[in-house]
């Protein structure tokens, strides 16, 4: 999830044609639209999924990056087949919850979160990591110390770490590496540069491509793209944001991961169909079958 809210809409976005075969949207928030999606009347979960198994997208990973919000993302998945869950304390929510309740407070929250993670419907934790966007120096060790729990915690029950890096890459992996990193690792919305593409990549982590990468300015990120090796390579929309062009600033959703797809396709050289295989089984291989 980034900071920030989704863009106005005045209507449903119109979906793109479909995918020619099915991959899976690696990280999506089905019912932040109800916090953050602007106008009358925020979409449904259940249309959401079914718009996005029209167009070739028939499972999603839904996060919940808070308390309330992982419980509800579980008793969610738990009548929907098509989605399993990521549950977490976000770092900015990290941050929130150690400057109002103390470090106390925050192994608390954490502490909710262990305990829904160990349910079936749950096939990561995150996302997790470090925000230092809206975070200043004060309050980096509620970050830190979120993220290290975290990564812990995906150890023991032997799930993906679905991670959130914004501008923090060096003591993301910083921290990681200290740590010990799970044997599945997904940086969530990658944003690095080449380079740290090519060092994930060496350490068999999995970097996730958003509507950022379809943005005409991001030709550092779609170098990025370039360097990810195909067996590491996943896409997601984190909807409701980031949404790909030629809607960027509109509501994102699952359904509208085709324009994404295509433009990785296109960018790597190879045959959509080809692609969407590949995204599949990645996904099916980070997260666990479903």
């Amino acid at each position: 999830m980034t900071s920030g809210r989704a863009g106005s809409s005045t209507g449903p976005v119109p979906a793109p044609e479909p995918l020619a075969a099915p991959v899976i949207d690696s990280h999506t928030h089905l019912n932040l639209h109800d916090r953050y999606l602007h106008g009358d009347s925020a979409p449904d979960p259940d249309e959401l999924l079914a718009m996005a198994a029209e167009v070739g997208v028939p499972k999603v990973v839904q996060i919940g990056c808070d308390v309330d919000y992982a419980r509800a993302s579980i008793a969610m998945a738990r009548t929907r087949p098509s989605v399993v869950v990521g549950v977490s304390v976000h770092p900015n929510d990290a941050a929130r919850i150690g400057e109002r309740e103390g470090l106390a407070g925050l192994d608390r929250a954490i502490d909710e979160i262990a305990e829904m993670a160990g349910d079936d419907v749950v096939h990561a934790v995150g996302e997790t990591g470090l925000d230092y966007y809206r975070t200043g120096e004060d309050l980096r060790w509620a970050q830190h110390h979120s993220f290290r729990r975290h990564i812990d915690l995906a150890n023991s029950l032997g799930k993906a770490l679905v991670i959130h890096d914004r501008d923090s890459h060096d003591d993301v992996i910083a921290l990681l590496e200290d740590q010990g990193p799970p044997e599945r690792v997904v940086f969530h919305c990658f944003s690095g540069d080449a380079a740290m593409a090519r060092y994930c990549a060496e350490r068999g982590w999995y970097l996730s491509f958003a509507g950022p990468v379809t943005f005409p300015a991001n030709e550092g990120l779609r170098e990025a793209l370039d360097a990810t090796p195909d067996h590491l390579l996943l896409v997601e929309t984190d909807a409701p944001y980031l949404t790909p062009v030629p809607h960027r600033g509109r509501a994102n959703a699952s359904y509208l991961m085709p324009h994404t797809v295509r433009v990785m396709a296109d960018r790597r050289g190879v045959d959509e169909a080809r692609l969407c295989g590949l995204l599949y089984d990645n996904a099916q291989r980070a997260f666990g079958p479903w």
